[in-house]
């Protein structure tokens, strides 16, 4: 199967996948607990005038499905409905505040493969050696850090103690904003860099013990010849280690910036949840499927290109 089919194969599959999830999402507004009525009012007062309007405007009185395909609708022109908490339409609300989750998001996945690749491929080389003890160690430390500890770790040291970092915020102008963002992308590349670490070295430990690797070495050929041959070879698992690590990131932002008090996408959910404002919570969940399917079709695809089997539908063997 050529590029053409393989791409209509995986973006269908993608397609159907987030249309099912939206119908999980448009279900929150029914989850919620109390009365729908009262969750769409928030804390304005229930007058029986108020309620009648509310179930005009929200089409209350029509099925449960004609309801969600309206919605649906309104999601497919830009519509995402009226946050209760603010008054402001929700669309613009998510466009002020992405933006800079996804700079943190691309921030802290660039630190995670400078850190983490590089660590990995040593540990390959020297594999059994102390040095390779030492990076599968850090990997482990790495791993079992929680996102927001090793903030707070962060704060506490380089922000408090030594003032090399603000403490919160969002600075103006890119170079001040990139500067505030650095403690906590670095807070987000740890567990990451620890995942891209493990995957990286166990994928090259394997390719470096195939029959080719020792042809190639047999032939005469330069260690940084065959080490890019194994390297290529490795590059399926080490897509899919990618493909977690930026999945992770975008609901690892959650705590990260609640932690250092940056208006994201995540402490915008977190305010939302709070005071049970429903319309922004459902785009946000919508918004986040959606970003993660985007993220899983790019690693299918780049699965593609490291491997063509993968296209015309065999499997890496």
């Amino acid at each position: 199967m050529g590029w053409a089919g393989f791409l209509l194969r995986r973006s269908a599959g993608t397609a159907a996948v987030v249309l099912l999830l939206s119908a999980g999402v448009f279900g929150l507004l029914y989850l919620a607990p109390g009365d729908i009525q009262q969750t769409l009012l928030g804390t304005r007062p229930a007058t029986a005038d108020t309620i009648a309007a509310l179930r005009i405007r929200y089409h209350l009185d029509d099925p449960v499905a004609v309801q969600y395909l309206r919605w649906l609708g309104g999601v497919l022109g830009g519509d995402l409905g009226t946050s209760i908490r603010t008054g402001q339409p929700v669309a613009a609300m998510l466009g002020e505040r992405l933006p800079r989750t996804l700079v943190l998001t691309g921030y802290g996945t660039l630190l995670a493969a400078l850190a983490g690749l590089p660590l990995g491929v040593l540990g390959a080389l020297r594999k059994g050696r102390a040095s390779d003890r030492l990076v599968v160690t850090a990997g482990v430390v790495g791993l079992s850090a929680p996102p927001f500890a090793v903030g707070l770790l962060l704060l506490v040291v380089f922000a408090l103690g030594l003032g090399w970092f603000p403490v919160y915020g969002t600075g103006e102008g890119f170079a001040s904003e990139l500067w505030h963002l650095t403690l906590p992308a670095v807070a987000l590349a740890a567990g990451a860099a620890g995942m891209l670490l493990r995957f990286s070295r166990a994928a090259l430990v394997r390719e470096l013990d195939q029959d080719y690797v020792v042809f190639a070495r047999a032939r005469g050929l330069s260690a940084p010849v065959v080490l890019g041959y194994a390297m290529r070879n490795s590059l399926v698992p080490v897509l899919t280690a990618a493909g977690l690590v930026v999945t992770g990131m975008l609901a690892g932002t959650v705590l990260v910036e609640v932690t250092f008090a940056l208006p994201g996408l995540g402490s915008l959910l977190v305010d939302s949840v709070t005071f049970k404002d429903v319309p922004v919570v459902q785009a946000l969940a919508l918004l986040l499927t959606l970003l993660i399917a985007a993220v899983n079709l790019l690693v299918d695809v780049a699965y593609s290109v490291a491997d063509p089997r993968v296209r015309l539908g065999g499997g890496p063997s």
